[in-house]
């Protein structure tokens, strides 16, 4: 993106975060890290001081701080965003920064964005498994989800930025991300290893000494491992700078799976795991109670949500190798840390 002897300016938000933090380490480790100015924005002074250690500039605040965000957006040649896929107000800040550098420049900045496939949800309920795959290189299919969706408002407005002209957007949409992530960062007490979604399954079915499902447990889900999402946006990144043009705007929707799994069967290990741990007494799943199906609705473990991640494979040479069997195989770990955390 910028001459040879010219750094490429970065400015990553949510770089403490599960993905954020990953995405950081492997940016690390880039054979081109001499060549990235990588602006990290954090809340922590103790983790900003340990970042700033590792080569990589921060500045301490919120990505909801508008005036903030939208100077540091001004200053990138690329932004990626993790910190909040639903934050619209960050990403109207980060959008009108990157306006900004767009007429000092005249040369389009990119902004690598993170949704997620709950933008996919239905009202299954554990109902059954839909036959809706979405398919991220087909927009005109992806172009049919309704606004109001999860997500969908904020990856709406960073389409239209991308259609106006004065930003190129892509959009890294992860599925269900799994792994107890042990990268530099992790180790280095900066970046929160785990995941969201499946601990709010197990801490549930901790509480209740089994595995539970919603309903039936018929709903399916995508999964992906987190060193292989992460993997995404550093390609394209790469793609940004080798300027080979990927898919961007209404094409530049990356979902993030290999494989898929069913909630009956996911409960089904966490119970078979709890009772090998001495936590359960049932190997089989049974069904939450209703309250607790509309807490689990939240975290998207009631819906169904389906996509192949084809636009990565094809267009980023992305070739992912953890599959659902590698999946299924994590939650023994994934229990035991939770166990050790509550």
């Amino acid at each position: 993106m910028s001459p040879n002897n010219v750094k490429t300016n970065i400015l990553l938000t949510g770089a403490t975060g599960y993905i954020g933090g990953e995405v950081l380490s492997q940016l690390l480790e880039h054979p081109k890290f001499s060549s990235f100015n990588i602006t990290a924005l954090v809340r922590s002074p103790e983790k900003a001081e340990k970042i700033r250690a590792l080569g990589v500039l921060t500045v301490i605040g919120s990505h909801s701080d508008e005036a903030l965000v939208e100077k540091l957006a001004s200053d990138a040649d690329v932004v990626i965003a993790t910190a909040d896929a639903d934050n619209l107000v960050a990403s109207r800040a980060i959008l009108s920064g990157l306006k900004k550098r767009y007429e000092a420049t005249k040369v389009q900045p990119a902004l690598i964005h993170t949704s997620g496939t709950g933008v996919l949800c239905d009202t299954a309920f554990g109902k059954y498994a839909t036959d809706d795959i979405y398919d991220d290189l087909n927009p005109d299919q992806i172009e049919t989800l309704a606004p109001t969706q999860p997500h969908r408002n904020v990856d709406l407005e960073i389409v239209a930025a991308d259609k106006e002209g004065y930003v190129k957007t892509y959009i890294v949409l992860p599925s269900t991300i799994y792994g107890i992530s042990t990268s530099k960062l992790v180790e280095l007490g900066i970046q929160n290893p785990y995941s969201i979604q499946i601990p709010a399954l197990i801490k549930n079915s901790i509480a209740r000494g089994q595995g539970g499902v919603v309903g039936e447990g018929k709903n399916v889900w995508p999964h992906v491992e987190i060193s292989e999402v992460a993997e995404i946006y550093v390609k394209l990144l790469d793609a940004v700078l080798a300027k080979s043009n990927p898919g961007h705007g209404r094409e530049g929707f990356y979902f993030a799976e290999n494989g898929e799994y069913t909630f009956s069967v996911l409960g089904k290990r966490i119970s078979e795991v709890l009772v090998e741990l001495g936590k359960g007494t049932n190997p089989e799943v049974t069904s939450v109670s209703d309250e607790v199906a509309k807490v689990l609705a939240n975290y998207g473990l009631a819906s169904n949500s389906r996509c192949r991640a084809n636009r990565a494979r094809t267009t980023l040479g992305w070739n992912p190798k953890k599959t659902t069997e590698d999946f299924y195989g994590s939650i023994k770990a994934e229990v035991e840390a939770v166990l050790k955390r509550i």
